[in-house]
């Protein structure tokens, strides 16, 4: 007679009773095991198969059945290792069994889910604004800083814009120097030129890049640089984004700064500083098509790195033809 699905096989039962008493699992667990275990159970009573009879050919398929369910990577790794666990403390059994008895023989011949494995877990996309966000978050800042004309607001404005012009790191940021220092005592982690509007900092590996300064960008840092100057800030703060007290900012308050602004741009998302490096890379991508030349304004020492932002852009082009194209929409109800 075949099981209900709601009542679990015995086997499983007492499998499930050994983990709470000797192993000792917390209750979670132990829902979790009974949950993925009656799937199993389930999946064996539809194909009509002997769960003492289930083959390597059988766990494959039930996997697939899984995924096919649009279970996640973890979920289905997860029933695997239940359903592993059960066929080796099986195998176990009866082998404790057949040795008491003086047999050799067992239910199984091998762990079934042996070399089963859950499908790939998929990197997750970066998160990046789209092209409107990010200026409106721009163009936020720099209506904040002509109107307020303080010094915070139009030091953020020259951040925020050197952020998205350059794709820099929180920590290449916070290391520019207003000039390049030669000094024994303090060399230069990163500098800005002027002249030719380039930035050169130090990134990951103790490597140097210099990434190009768009105009508008160059036009912010060079009102932040004038008030800059005519700040009374001690000698050595030669830091190019500096505090009031003439100290490099931290990355805490850039990251506050950055989203409370994007929450008075109206932007709907959590907005943080590695969001704008991930904005300029797809939206350069999306113009330039050039990945190798954005692999090197990111500093990113392999290309597979870098190859995650065609990603987004494939999204980016996914979104566009649904919006716009007549047909997009034809096969979905």
């Amino acid at each position: 007679m075949k099981l209900q699905s709601t009542d679990l096989h015995p086997l499983m039962q007492e499998y499930l009773h050994e983990l709470h008493v000797l192993r000792q699992l917390s209750k979670n667990t132990l829902t979790a095991y009974r949950l993925d275990l009656s799937e199993l159970q389930n999946f064996a009573q539809e194909d009509s198969i002997d769960l003492l009879r289930v083959t390597n050919g059988h766990v494959r398929r039930w996997a697939g059945r899984l995924h096919s369910q649009s279970k996640s990577s973890r979920s289905i790794a997860r029933a695997l290792s239940a359903w592993r666990g059960w066929y080796s403390w099986l195998t176990e059994k009866d082998a404790r069994r057949d040795a008491r008895a003086g047999k050799v023989t067992k239910n199984l011949i091998a762990n079934p889910v042996d070399d089963v494995k859950a499908p790939k877990r998929l990197k997750s996309l970066p998160k990046a604004l789209s092209v409107e966000q990010a200026l409106a978050l721009v163009n936020q800042a720099l209506t904040e800083a002509n109107e307020k004309k303080d010094m915070e607001s139009i030091r953020d404005a020259a951040m925020i814009d050197l952020l998205y012009s350059s794709g820099l790191r929180l920590s290449e940021l916070l290391g520019i120097d207003v000039m390049q220092s030669k000094d024994r005592q303090h060399e230069s982690a990163g500098w800005l030129d002027w002249d030719a509007a380039e930035v050169t900092v130090l990134g990951k590996g103790g490597k140097r890049r210099s990434v190009p300064v768009g105009g508008p960008a160059m036009k912010s840092l060079l009102a932040w640089r004038e008030v800059r100057d005519a700040g009374s800030y001690p000698e050595q703060s030669i830091g190019l984004f500096l505090s009031a007290t003439g100290k490099r900012l931290s990355p805490r308050t850039v990251q506050a700064r950055l989203r409370t602004l994007a929450i008075r741009a109206g932007l709907p998302t959590h907005v943080h500083p590695h969001m704008m490096r991930h904005s300029f890379a797809s939206h350069v991508l999306q113009s330039s098509q050039d990945l190798r030349a954005v692999q090197e304004m990111l500093g990113h020492a392999s290309i597979a790195s870098t190859q995650i932002y065609t990603s987004l852009d494939f999204q980016h082009l996914a979104q566009a033809y649904d919006k716009a194209h007549p047909r997009a929409k034809a096969g979905k109800g």
